[in-house]
């Protein structure tokens, strides 16, 4: 990231609760081919002039057909966002499916399972979500949740 801004990419790490999280919803993709398999928290590009929030609710709502309540940032160990590659970086925003709501799988996902942070381990990762396994599996398993 030496001369430009790399464009921000969001990623919701949906929760069974956003005060007391157990469970985390994740997602195995499709495509591209170059990555289908691999397991990730959906979401997609921030489009010009759109929040970060904005944006997660849009492609949350595209890709798995729910709506969601969108919670805090989870920040690296630095406090900053999660690096992609020298073109992109992702933030991943904690959220839940509104009341009434259930994700289902569809284009781009062909199964979704909730983990807890003892089973995170259990899915191949993409490597961008992958980094932020150990922040999330702290949040999981601490008794109060997310603060």
């Amino acid at each position: 990231m030496a001369d430009r801004q790399r464009r921000l990419v969001v990623g919701a790490i949906i929760v069974d609760d956003l005060a007391a999280p157990t469970r985390v919803l994740a997602c195995r993709r499709t495509r591209p081919e170059a990555i289908a398999g691999q397991w990730e928290f959906p979401g997609g590009k921030v489009e010009p002039g759109e929040t970060p929030a904005a944006a997660l609710v849009r492609e949350i709502a595209e890709e798995l057909s729910v709506a969601i309540e969108v919670g805090a940032e989870l920040l690296d160990a630095a406090g900053g966002r999660w690096p992609i590659d020298e073109r992109y970086e992702l933030a991943l925003l904690l959220a839940a499916l509104a009341p009434g709501e259930t994700a289902v799988a569809g284009s781009d996902h062909d199964e979704l399972r909730w983990l807890t942070g003892a089973t995170l381990d259990t899915v191949d990762w993409l490597p961008a979500d992958l980094r932020a396994l150990p922040r999330l599996r702290a949040l999981l398993e601490r008794e109060r949740g997310f603060a």
